[in-house]
Parts: C-alpha cells; sequence; structure tokens
C-alpha cells in the first residue's frame, strides 16, 4: 500500500479495496443495521452537559468520582426505559448526556439529582408482590395488613436500623450474603453496650398494636412518617415498573429521618425501611476482592468497606441495636443499602457489633456483582453536585429539518467538485468521481456500522465534517493528477509519468492528510459536546481518504494509462501533451517494440523498468 501499487499489478489493491467494501455491507445486512444513528439534534431529543462541583462540605472532585458519576447517571436514564441514550464524561468535571426522542426537562432534572446513599434499617421485607397480611404482625415487624395506627415507634426510630449481617437483595432462593466485621475491628459479638443500648430503646420492628406517640410535633412527624411507610409497603407491587419506579423516587425524596417503602434492584423484594442512621458520604472506601480460603482464592468475592470517623461512630451503634435484634431474633437485624430510593442490597448484622470503623459484606457475589455494589458505596463517598450549564431539547421535526439542510449542503458540495473536476480535467474526471463515490460508500458504511460498536451517532456538527471531508478527498486527487500532467508535460510517456507522478504526489497527500488528522485528534481530544462529532467525522474521513488514494485512484491511474484514449493523449482526455504545453509522443501499447502489441510479459517488464527508473531518481535526489 505505500507505493500504491508501484512495481506491482493494479489489480491487487483493488481487489484488496473490493473485499474490504464487500466485508462492511455484509456485515451491514446481516446485523440488521443499515442507518446510521443520529443524534439528538438530528433525530430529535434532550441533551445536557452537566458541570460538576464537589459537594457541601467537601473541597475538591476525588479521583474516581466522575467515571462513578458516569456509571450512577447512565442507570438512571436507563430507569426511564430510554434506549440508545449516551451518556460520557467529557473534560475533567463535565458530563454529557443525551436521551434521544425525550423532550423533557423533568428527566434532565432527575437525571442530574446529586445521588443520595443511606444505611436505612430494614423493618419487613416480602416478596415483590406480597398481599397485606391481615393477621397480627410477628414481634419486629410491620404488618402490611395493620392498620395506620400499627407503625414503628416514633420514639425510638434508632432501634430500626440496619443489622450487622449481610443479606443481599431479597431474592427467589431466599440466600442471603452476611456482613462481618474484618480481622481487626472490634469484637465480633455484641458488647455489654449493646445490650444496654437495646435495652433503652423499644423494639427495632413496629408491633401490630404498637401507636405512634404524639408527645412532640417532631413524635407526630414520625408517627405520619411511619403510617404513611407501612400503608405504602401494604400496597407495593414491585413486579410493576412503573409503580417500582414511583416508590423509588419517593424514597429518594424522602428526608434521612423518614420512613420509606422501596423495592430491590432486581424487582423480586420490597422494604419498609426505617430512619437512616449511617450516611453514604461517611464511606470512606469500599473495594471488591476475592475471597480467601487461607492462602487460596475462591471464586466467590466480597465487599470491603472503611468509614471515617464520623460514619464509624454511627455504624458502631447501628450495628450493636441490630445484632441485639438478631440475637434475640426481635427483628431483621439487617439494613438495606438504598441509592436513589432503590435497595441496592440488605445484609444482616449476625457476627456483633462493628465498632472498628471496617466491615467486609461476604456471600454469592459474582466479581461483576461485587464491582457495581463497590461502585455504588464509593459514589455515597464520593458526593458530587451537578448543575445543567447547557441545555438542548429538540424536537423530531426540527431536527428532520436540520438533517435535510444538511444533506442538501453536502450535495451541493458534491455536484460543485463534479461540475469542477469534469470541466478542468475532463476524462480524468472519471477518476476523480469513482474515488469520491468509493470514499462515500466507505464512510456511510463506517458511520453504520460505529454506531453499534461504539455508540458513534451522527450530529449536524458530525455532517459538517463529512461536507469538509469532500474537500480533502478532492484535494488529494487535485495534487495527484497537476504532478501527472507536470510529468506528461516534460514529454514523459504516460506510464512513466504515471509512477514520477505519484511518487512525488504520495508525500504531500500523505503530508496532508496527516495535518489534516492531527487537527482532528487534537479538536476531539480537547474539546466536549458537538465539536467532537464533527472531529470525529473529520479525522474518520481523512483516514478513508488515505485509504481510497493508495488502494483505488493510484491503481485506476495505472490501469486507464495503458488504454487508447488516455495514452494517446487525447483532447478530451485531460492530458492532452500539446494543451499542457509539451510534446506530442506516442503512446501506442506497442509502441515500446516496434509497433508490435506487447506480450503480458513484456508490459510487466516494461512497468518494472518504470518504477526502477523512478527509484533512481528517487535515489538521486537523496544523493543531491
Amino acid at each position: 500500500m505505500a507505493n500504491g501499487g508501484a512495481g506491482q499489478g493494479p489489480w491487487r489493491p483493488l481487489a484488496l479495496l473490493a473485499v474490504v467494501l464487500v466485508a462492511l455491507y455484509a456485515t451491514m445486512f446481516g446485523t440488521g443495521n443499515t442507518k446510521p444513528r443520529l443524534a439528538i439534534d438530528l433525530a430529535g431529543g434532550t441533551s445536557a452537559v452537566f458541570a460538576a462541583s464537589p459537594a457541601p462540605g467537601s473541597t475538591s472532585i476525588p479521583p474516581g468520582a466522575m467515571g462513578t458519576a458516569v456509571s450512577i447517571m447512565n442507570e438512571r436514564v436507563n430507569a426511564f426505559g430510554v434506549s440508545e441514550a449516551q451518556v460520557s464524561q467529557q473534560g475533567s468535571n463535565t458530563i454529557q448526556v443525551e436521551i434521544p426522542g425525550h423532550n423533557s426537562q423533568t428527566l434532565i432534572d432527575q437525571v442530574g439529582k446529586m445521588a443520595l446513599l443511606y444505611f436505612r434499617p430494614v423493618i419487613q421485607e416480602a416478596a415483590a408482590n406480597a398481599k397485606p397480611n391481615p393477621s397480627p404482625a410477628a414481634s419486629g415487624s410491620a404488618s402490611p395488613g395493620a392498620s395506620p395506627g400499627a407503625t414503628p415507634s416514633a420514639k425510638a426510630p434508632a432501634s430500626a436500623t440496619p443489622n450487622a449481617s449481610s443479606s443481599a437483595s431479597v431474592k427467589p432462593s431466599g440466600q442471603a450474603e452476611k456482613l462481618s466485621t474484618v480481622k481487626d475491628a472490634a469484637g465480633a459479638s455484641a458488647s455489654p453496650a449493646a445490650s444496654s443500648s437495646a435495652a433503652h430503646t423499644s423494639s427495632a420492628a413496629p408491633s401490630a398494636s404498637a401507636k405512634p406517640s404524639a408527645t412532640s410535633s417532631a413524635d407526630a412527624a414520625a408517627a405520619a412518617s411511619a403510617n404513611k411507610a407501612a400503608a405504602a409497603f401494604a400496597s407495593l407491587d414491585c413486579t410493576n415498573k412503573t409503580a417500582a419506579d414511583a416508590a423509588a423516587k419517593a424514597a429518594a425524596d424522602a428526608q434521612p429521618s423518614d420512613y420509606v417503602a422501596a423495592c430491590d434492584k432486581d424487582l423480586v423484594g420490597k422494604y419498609l425501611l426505617g430512619p437512616s442512621q449511617v450516611s453514604g458520604i461517611d464511606v470512606k472506601s469500599a473495594n471488591a476482592t476475592p475471597v480467601m480460603a487461607g492462602q487460596t482464592i475462591t471464586s466467590k468475592w466480597q465487599i470491603n468497606l472503611t468509614f471515617n470517623a464520623k460514619g464509624s461512630s454511627e455504624f458502631a451503634t447501628a450495628t450493636q441495636q441490630l445484632y441485639q435484634q438478631y440475637s434475640s431474633k426481635s427483628g431483621s437485624g439487617a439494613f438495606a443499602i438504598v441509592l436513589d430510593g432503590v435497595v441496592e442490597s440488605a445484609p444482616v448484622v449476625n457476627q456483633g457489633a462493628i465498632t472498628g470503623g471496617q466491615a467486609q459484606i461476604t456471600g454469592s457475589f459474582s466479581q461483576s456483582e461485587a464491582d457495581n455494589l463497590a461502585t455504588i458505596l464509593n459514589y455515597g463517598a464520593l458526593p458530587l453536585k451537578f448543575s445543567p450549564s447547557q441545555i438542548s431539547i429538540v424536537s423530531p421535526t426540527l431536527g428532520g429539518h436540520e438533517l435535510s439542510g444538511g444533506l442538501l449542503a453536502g450535495a451541493v458540495g458534491l455536484a460543485l467538485v463534479f461540475l469542477y473536476v469534469i470541466f478542468y480535467y475532463r476524462g480524468l474526471a472519471a477518476v476523480a468521481i469513482s474515488s469520491l463515490v468509493i470514499a462515500a460508500l466507505l464512510t456511510y458504511s463506517s458511520a453504520v456500522l460505529l454506531g453499534p460498536l461504539m455508540s458513534f451517532t451522527l450530529s449536524l456538527a458530525g455532517v459538517a465534517g463529512l461536507i469538509v471531508a469532500i474537500g480533502i478527498t478532492a484535494d488529494s486527487f487535485v495534487v495527484f493528477f497537476e504532478r501527472l500532467r507536470d510529468e506528461v508535460r516534460e514529454g514523459r510517456t504516460l506510464r512513466t509519468a504515471v509512477e514520477h507522478g505519484w511518487t512525488r504526489a504520495r508525500r504531500t497527500i500523505i503530508a496532508s492528510d496527516f495535518v489534516s488528522f492531527l487537527a482532528a485528534a487534537v479538536l476531539y481530544w480537547r474539546t466536549i459536546g458537538s465539536v467532537k462529532g464533527f472531529a470525529f467525522t473529520l479525522g474518520l474521513t481523512t483516514v478513508i481518504d488515505i485509504i481510497v488514494v493508495f488502494l483505488f485512484t493510484k491503481p485506476l491511474i495505472t490501469l486507464v494509462a495503458r488504454s487508447e484514449f488516455f495514452g494517446s493523449g487525447h483532447k478530451w482526455s485531460g492530458l492532452d501533451p500539446e494543451r499542457l504545453g509539451g510534446t506530442r509522443a506516442t503512446f501506442r501499447a506497442g509502441a515500446a517494440t516496434g509497433g508490435k502489441r506487447m506480450t503480458i510479459a513484456e508490459r510487466r517488464k516494461a512497468e518494472q523498468a518504470a518504477a526502477d527508473d523512478v527509484a533512481s531518481d528517487e535515489t538521486k535526489r537523496v544523493d543531491v
């Protein structure tokens, strides 16, 4: 490819290009992807750029926080049932969200809302679509069928805290994960303080006959919250996606001191949860590691938790109370890890109070499940505040007009290039136009296949990049054609002129395309938003231009140089020596052999001689 066919037959690069084209279009039709994905400005939808800033109490954005925020936002967008939405980091502190087909300011507000992570005690859990139980609730749980008064005691919200044992979100198998202390943590069993603490608190779970105290406004508010949550839990059906989303929104909007009803992330269980005692911001770090059995790494995974000083104190108090529930069977002994109103996991405190600020969640986690939970816990430790810096809401009608305008501009530009090359290069225009067609076929197939491969979407700025690429491709064959005409003007035969002209032209073409690609790469690296789309398509078409010139334009010129029309310098060929200011020579196929037709072997020998002549000229230039 470096020589573009010099010294070898022109059919090989043409055959290679044909194979590439067939493979691309076979893949397109085989996968059912026949149209490029369109960005918001062409298809309609909502686009927003969010700028991140540290949450109150923080002074900087911790490393890795932006990547985790992208993950959380992506989950939020998917929760709205949006297909082909894109969430990507742009720069060091901005995130771009594109949601095709949805024109909603409310949706953008929800996506950019600061993530809320809480550790809430599990008062009661049930299957996702469990019906209210009309019988009195057992001690330690809030009966779904209980009357509004059958709610957790408003005087003891702290006792309804999560237990320290581990149990992931409810699963049909009933299998539960475990939360344990690490080796250097405080004792593995409940301390006397835990018993003492538990003695001064009421039952962790609501009794069926318990009634909230109304001795103070705070108690009344807690009682009202408990009543509301118990009623919501009784009627909640988490198998209904709409109901589950509504429950998640209500739980996310609730205050940390409120009781809430929530579904787990797999929509197989529902929970009645008490007020939060530990906030996600107090998680110092969380990481997923494989479980060790002696010196052997097992296939199971665990999440290691470390709390800051405030979180360690709060978590110790909570786990003391929860372990007391677990050991006395007076409550679930579990706490729920709740992000944006969804229960991500519900571990049980079954190995004593955790007072050292470190804990492990173990169980039947796969590596991806452990990594996801660690990511969620880390996000609670790395809260970010997002404010929309740019919002664009485009209707499908406006997007259609933009697309039509872009295509029309491209068609006009292409037509003007066609007219110019036909007028100026005459017969050579056929090579130029066919080169542009091949470039268009490669560009279209690349844009289509890059959609599912790397989520590439074609924006209006991208269309502008494609229009600019017409000029880049035209510039390449103009350089080659002018070099070729210079060689003919100097009196060389056309076949020799092709090789000499190509040797001189390819350096210029490569240098020009390299500059264009470098500019596109810098733009793509340093910019955000729609400019990235322009830079990407500019870079893509620059690479395609190199492919077309080396694998198509040069080999095709080599072939047409053998024809009588071009070889004899016909006045309409664009290579008429007299019209170019040179002298006409005989270009017949048999001129080099005394008027006889050249055999294939003789033709190859002549081509090799021309190539050697070119190499000799190159050596002389270097020596000089």
